[in-house]
């Protein structure tokens, strides 16, 4: 077959006409006028019919015929898929088709590509068989008019596009038989399922889809675009087990009988702290619980920790704020013993975040403990406990803060002697004078004489606050904010080198001074 298809290419390669072809094609023409390559427009083309011949004489000699090349019946090239393809390439051959050829089988030779539509200039054909095979694209049914002959086709088990071929006339003349599995026919129990899966399938994708957008807006909002999620600040019981890793012991960085503190990760990678309480509450207390969540969401201000939100569960209910990790006021007095400069640094921040809070949520109140507020960036406090409370507790606050105050002063060893008892703290310092006081202030703090009196004062302010006797003697925040703020401003400024240090070692012009 190989040897074949090489000598039918050689020969229309290499091969010239003879010279008495020309004289023999006119004359088999007047012989017999009906031969197509006589009636070919334009003018005959000899070098395409001289080809036409070549390939005639290899088809004819494959058909077995004793008449060639003069006739011979049927292209028989089926199960021949190495010489198929080539005769269907010959489009000169197909365009000068002998009248003889009635039957053309290019059956199962797994040939690809669209209809070979030059096979219909063999008009004169009676069965055309071009099945198992994979052409694909539409069937050409108009280009079978000229085919009026045509009695037997075999268009089946190709892959053509399908189509409503069943309702016109070029179907009822043959039958299904013609088109088994062809894909030109639409199959109607396929039809039929495909709209029984449309018609049960889509209403189920619909609902899916609802379920699966309602979990999302309930469940897991985080998923959604930030435009679409409804609440800002709420977060659902999802979202905190994606966050803390299903709640696991690794994240749990705090634990008490109703209040669990986890660390987690939100899904925009924002690391917070969530305090969880398991205790129940009536459904009057949980309203008053998310209004005051939803007021404290609102604050803002450096010196304050930011609550990012609220959750309720079917068993508990949890308070989101920004994680930080930094130590408290405490752990750092005790630990580095600041300087003077560092510690009115922070006094400035907790006055300024007190005044913030006075004129912008006055319902707002907080706890001023050294073991509860934060040091973040830069020496900057953080305030981490606060709630909704009662808008005329301004003497509360105060005092709170002058508690605060002479924490951050006064020696270590005698806020120890009280064993976080604030109330007896508070008690025994309002019996002191200030010059008992002096005696307890931190001997590690580098204070200049410059700075001495601004210690006294802000000392001497501290005791005003938690002495709730006299109402004329309480100071307002403003006056606080104004003492602490001088002497904030005054502890930037670099001591000169002529200043002389308190509880400094006697060299370089410093002095040693003790408070009595």
């Amino acid at each position: 077959m190989t040897t074949l298809c090489a000598t039918v290419l050689e020969d229309l390669k290499n091969l010239h006409k003879p010279q008495d072809f020309n004289t023999t094609i006119i004359n088999n023409c007047i012989r017999n006028p009906s031969l197509r390559y006589c009636n070919s427009s334009p003018m005959m083309d000899l070098d395409e019919i001289f080809k036409h011949t070549i390939v005639a004489s290899h088809l004819c000699n494959e058909s077995n015929n004793p008449n060639c090349v003069e006739s011979f019946p049927k292209i028989d090239l089926r199960n021949r898929p190495n010489i198929a393809p080539l005769y269907l390439s010959f489009t000169f051959f197909w365009k000068f088709c002998p009248l003889t050829v009635l039957s053309i089988d290019f059956s199962n030779n797994s040939m690809k590509g669209s209809f070979p539509n030059d096979v219909f200039f063999c008009t004169q054909v009676q069965s055309l068989d071009l099945s198992i095979n994979e052409f694909s694209g539409e069937i050409p049914i108009q280009s079978f008019s000229p085919l009026t002959n045509l009695t037997f086709l075999n268009l089946s088990y190709n892959s053509f596009s399908e189509s409503e071929i069943s309702d016109s006339q070029f179907f009822k003349k043959f039958n299904s038989s013609s088109f088994l599995h062809s894909g030109a026919l639409i199959d109607h129990k396929k039809f039929t399922i495909k709209a029984i899966i449309l018609l049960v399938g889509f209403p189920i994708l619909v609902i899916l889809m609802v379920i699966f957008l309602g979990w999302l807006c309930f469940q897991r909002p985080d998923f959604l675009p930030r435009i679409l999620q409804s609440g800002r600040y709420t977060f659902t019981p999802a979202i905190l087990k994606s966050a803390t890793f299903g709640f696991s012991n690794k994240n749990l960085i705090g634990k008490s009988e109703f209040v669990h503190i986890y660390k987690g990760v939100l899904r925009d990678g924002t690391k917070v702290k969530i305090e969880m309480y398991w205790d129940d509450i009536s459904k009057d207390s949980y309203h008053r619980f998310v209004e005051e969540c939803k007021i404290l969401s609102e604050l803002n201000h450096k010196n304050l920790v930011k609550v990012l939100g609220w959750c309720n569960g079917r068993k508990f209910r949890a308070v989101i704020t920004e994680w930080i990790r930094e130590k408290s006021v405490e752990m750092w007095l005790s630990e580095s013993g600041p300087s003077w400069n560092h510690r009115v640094k922070v006094l400035m921040g907790v006055v300024e975040c007190m005044l913030y809070l006075h004129e912008e949520w006055p319902e707002v109140d907080y706890d001023l403990k050294t073991s509860s507020v934060l040091l973040h960036d830069n020496l900057e406090p953080l305030i981490s406990r606060f709630q909704i409370g009662d808008r005329s507790n301004s003497r509360k606050k105060i005092c709170k803060f002058g508690a605060f105050l002479l924490e951050m002063i006064l020696n270590k060893s005698v806020q120890e002697d009280f064993d976080g008892n604030d109330a007896g703290f508070i008690s025994y310092m309002r019996t002191l004078h200030p010059p008992d006081m002096q005696k307890m202030i931190d001997e590690r703090m580098d204070v200049t004489e410059t700075a001495l009196h601004h210690v006294k004062q802000v000392l001497s302010m501290g005791v005003m606050c938690i002495d709730q006797s006299n109402n004329e003697k309480l100071p307002s925040l403003a006056h606080l904010y104004n003492i602490v703020s001088k002497a904030y401003k005054d502890s930037i400024v670099l001591p000169s080198a002529n200043h002389k240090t308190i509880h400094g070692d006697r060299a370089k012009g410093h002095k040693r001074v003790q408070f009595k």
